[in-house]
């Protein structure tokens, strides 16, 4: 049995979980989060305890066993706490502003760069730091993930968007002449 598959989700008591039909919905304080179940995997309630069980032992089972048991548990974390990711611009004259719900980027090239997040999800900028705010982790990391790939840092300088700790190897530059 898959070892993160076998442990059980405790459910906060501001949280409401429901179940049927191949769907989990979860709702909570910061908001309603579902999903659909794949048909090798059970979930189940039991008081204030969700369990994910699998139907047979196939490799297909197996495998979204613990799969489906960490995406319940992000859910209920998310409607509770939500989730979080910074990025950090590098470089001379890159900056970034908010304009109502749009993000405009001026990162050395010859016009700016508009970006739209979408729905649930929440910018946020101080000084050179881009805040990505959420309940929807996958979301999350994908609206980081576009917005990093505008400006990759670079392995010079390190000039770009990266994540907030995220190590960027160095390369040496070229030596000099003869």
């Amino acid at each position: 049995m898959s070892r993160i598959g076998k442990i059980p989700i405790n459910i906060p008591d501001k949280v409401e979980v429901v179940i049927d039909d191949g769907y989990i919905c979860v709702k909570g304080p910061k908001g309603e989060l579902k999903r659909e179940i794949t048909p090798y995997i059970k979930v189940k309630q039991e008081g204030n305890i969700i369990k994910v069980l699998r139907d047979n032992d196939s490799k297909q089972a197996k495998a979204l066993h613990g799969l489906t048991r960490q995406l319940v548990a992000n859910m209920v974390k998310g409607v509770t706490e939500g989730f979080k990711k910074i990025l950090v611009i590098e470089g001379l004259g890159y900056k970034v502003e908010l304009k109502g719900r749009k993000m405009v980027l001026s990162l050395g090239f010859s016009h700016p760069l508009e970006y739209e997040p979408p729905e649930g999800i929440n910018l946020r900028v101080d000084g050179k730091k881009i805040i990505v705010e959420g309940i929807d982790k996958e979301l999350v990391g994908q609206v980081a993930a576009i917005i990093r790939k505008f400006r990759p840092p670079e392995p010079y300088k390190g000039k770009g968007i990266s994540y907030e700790n995220e190590q960027i190897h160095r390369k040496a530059g070229k030596t000099g002449g003869k």
